[in-house]
């Protein structure tokens, strides 16, 4: 039998416990004066920023970080359709990547229940060392199915000898000069959130998901 071309697509994905959370939460004020709007919104913000800075020497947050504030006006309407008086606004978006979760739970309910603090989201995450590394598996494994699926086919008509030609990420096999952007190797996590209630004021208890890391690739082999 001639050469035979075989084109083959591999995926893969493992599932991972994530290791950080990165927190993404805003600081608000407004009031009728410039002036008195700003020194509300600094004096918010300071105990934020001090306690961040204290858990990052202490590790149990990797990094953190603050936007300067943002100050703007506008005259809002009431319910009969009149202007009212201007009003000013301020607000400052604070994120913080938390490595210790425990601890995570505490400040979040700590934090949401101060005036003028609203989390915004929470999104889990692998280390970035940990998502290259795991990343590269998952990628390295879905390599292996296409060369697994490829000899099959071959095996299946009678074939022995299977020669990769061709791999590329999902998308890009025999695009031309110009490939489409291919999407990278995928990770997904989600999280519940529950409030416990005995004992006290209410506590954030959370129950992350794995995180999913998925990847695909596609191959052309020739078989003979």
């Amino acid at each position: 039998m001639s050469e035979v071309i075989i084109t083959v697509r591999g995926e893969h994905e493992t599932r991972v416990a994530p290791e950080e959370a990165v927190v993404h939460l805003s600081v608000r004020a407004e009031g009728p004066e410039r002036g008195p709007v700003v020194e509300q919104i600094s004096a918010l913000t300071a105990p934020l920023r001090d306690d961040l800075a204290a858990r990052k020497l202490a590790g149990g947050v990797s990094d953190w970080s603050s936007q300067r504030v943002s100050l703007w006006a506008n005259r809002p309407w009431n319910s009969e359709g009149k202007q009212l008086a201007l009003v000013h606004y301020a607000s400052v978006e604070v994120t913080a990547t938390f490595t210790d979760i425990a601890a995570l739970s505490w400040w979040m309910t700590e934090v949401a229940q101060r005036d003028g603090v609203q989390i915004d989201n929470l999104v889990w995450r692998l280390s970035p060392d940990s998502a290259r590394l795991t990343e590269g598996a998952v990628a390295s494994q879905a390599v292996r199915v296409a060369v697994d699926r490829a000899t099959a086919y071959a095996a299946a008509i009678g074939l022995t000898t299977v020669t990769p030609l061709e791999i590329a990420d999902l998308g890009l096999l025999g695009r031309g000069e110009n490939p489409p952007q291919a999407p990278q190797p995928r990770m997904m996590a989600m999280a519940k959130a529950s409030f416990d209630t005995a004992g006290g004021a209410p506590a954030m208890e959370f129950q992350p998901e794995d995180i999913v890391v998925s990847a695909a690739v596609e191959a052309r082999f020739s078989a003979r």
